[in-house]
């Protein structure tokens, strides 16, 4: 059989993700402040776009007779200056010198008129930020470099100092070895250490340590408690951890009572001093969605209008710039801005309608839990709301990552709802897993000191309560998950509570 080319014609479906496809795509799962940031950018780059900031005075506005003005924190601050002489006008109406009614006020310092006030305000007649005014909080290098000078006069140690400060890690602990400043630098290793001992006396107490054990100790010899048995009793850290204080005991050689005083002052210090001066402010978490109890028993979805970006398409700019211009290529980036705008403002709303659809889903199979609280919350998966909603799982990941929502038992990422199901024994459907977490930390919080509970005991108590089949293992990697140590160590850590009670 010959081989030869020929041309054949075949029809076949596919689905092609395009670029403005494969961006609303991206949308769903930006955070409010992501979206926010990206639509800024368009509206900068698109001069179709207009960000929706409320509706436009009307004419019966316009034609409301004037109000009588009203004082407000920014006219206390910046246009009160109309309302109060000069110094000069107060001197001239004296017939006097300035010097002689205040004496106290050099003329360079005066404010002879409300342009040099609202220059030093703000300059362009309005209210001056407060933020500009606040006090920014030293740094924990800033901190030690101040002291810096009190301890050492020597400029190369005061190189050396330096280097050691921004060596430290956020904790205060020096975060580099000696050997490797003293190569970096060129230094002895002995002048290294002599500058280290200096800065170990800085404030806070406890910086420029290397490991706990060092960091408690300087704390100690600050408060001149570092006798030999506190020597003996921070070697023996890994045993304070494990609350083995029989161990300990003979270990430190001191009696329980001395013991539990010992351990009760390493309580009182601090292993991360420098914690304190950590940065960064603080950001709150702000809801995507409300969820609300109606008045007649149902739940009210609501998207949060305050981080939903709203933008609109000038098309009457549009249709005059298009009239004016003859160039082909001012014509074909207008289209193509008009086609971007159009698709922006599409997508959003499309983002919006679709968290909704998702969120209400997600109400509508988590109703127990919003009404009794955790122990009613239901295993639920990604492809189950998808497959109700009637939309891709993929597209259900998208919309909940990211985002939060504010219901009456408080505020939630989305992704908390969605849990693995545990099998229950008694035919009354699954058990989601945090639920089942939450149970087990209420049990290990009830605990007796004389009754602690193995993991063993624990999964025959879920099963006898609520008839869920859980594994010891599985009863482990929960309290592993949420930090409970093992079932010997909560013994003697509950007996050490009622012994330093006692």
């Amino acid at each position: 059989m010959a081989l030869s080319p020929r041309l054949e014609v075949r029809q076949s479906q596919g689905l092609t993700l395009t670029p403005q496809l494969m961006q609303s795509i991206r949308l769903l799962q930006l955070s409010h402040l992501e979206l926010n940031s990206f639509v800024e950018a368009e509206l900068l780059r698109n001069p179709l776009l207009e960000r929706e900031d409320g509706a436009e005075p009307t004419d019966e506005a316009a034609e409301a007779p004037e109000r009588p003005a009203e004082l407000n924190a920014a006219e206390d601050t910046v246009d009160f200056s109309d309302r109060i002489q000069s110094a000069d006008s107060i001197a001239n109406g004296y017939d006097t010198e300035v010097e002689n009614v205040f004496p106290d006020q050099s003329a360079p310092e005066r404010l002879t008129d409300s342009t040099q006030w609202n220059e030093r305000s703000g300059g362009d007649g309005e209210a001056a930020d407060i933020d500009q005014f606040v006090a920014a909080r030293p740094t924990l290098s800033d901190h030690l470099a101040a002291q810096t000078g009190l301890i050492t006069a020597d400029p190369a140690e005061r190189l050396i100092a330096q280097f050691l400060i921004d060596s430290l890690s956020e904790a205060g602990y020096l975060a580099v070895e000696l050997e490797t400043v003293a190569e970096q630098l060129g230094a002895p290793v002995e002048t290294i250490e002599a500058v280290l001992l200096k800065l170990q006396g800085c404030d806070p107490v406890g910086v420029f340590a290397r490991d706990v054990r060092e960091c408690l100790a300087l704390q100690l010899r600050e408060k001149d408690r570092l006798d030999p048995m506190m020597l003996r009793l921070l070697d023996n850290l890994e045993l304070i951890a494990q609350h083995d204080l029989t161990a300990l005991g003979r270990a430190v050689g001191a009696d329980r009572e001395d013991l539990l005083d010992m351990l009760a002052e390493l309580r009182q210090l601090d292993p991360r001093p420098g914690r304190a001066f950590e940065a960064g402010p603080v950001e709150s978490v702000v809801p995507d969605v409300f969820v609300r109890a109606g008045p007649g028993g149902e739940w009210q979805i609501e998207l949060n209008a305050d981080v939903l970006p709203r933008v609109l398409v000038n098309r009457i700019y549009y249709a005059s710039v298009t009239k004016k211009t003859r160039d082909t290529a001012e014509k074909s980036f207008l289209t193509d801005c008009l086609a971007t705008a159009n698709w922006l403002a599409k997508s959003l709303d499309q983002r919006a309608q679709t968290i909704l659809k998702v969120t209400a889903e997600i109400v509508k199979q988590q109703d127990g839990f919003l009404v009794h609280g955790i122990t009613h919350l239901r295993p639920m998966t990604l492809k189950a709301v998808a497959d109700a909603i009637e939309m891709h799982e993929s597209t259900v990941s998208r919309v909940t990552s990211n985002k939060y929502v504010s219901t009456p038992r408080g505020l939630f990422e989305m992704k908390y709802f969605f849990t693995t199901a545990l099998g229950s024994s008694t035919g009354e459907g699954d058990h989601s897993a945090e639920a089942v977490r939450h149970r087990i930390k209420q049990i290990i919080d009830a605990e007796q000191p004389a009754d602690i509970l193995s993991d063993d005991t624990i999964a025959e108590m879920l099963q006898k309560e609520r008839g869920i089949e859980v594994a010891r293992r599985t009863v482990a990697k929960y309290r592993e998950g949420m930090n409970i140590p093992s079932s010997v160590i909560r013994r003697r850590q509950k007996r050490a509570l009622v012994a330093a009670g006692r």
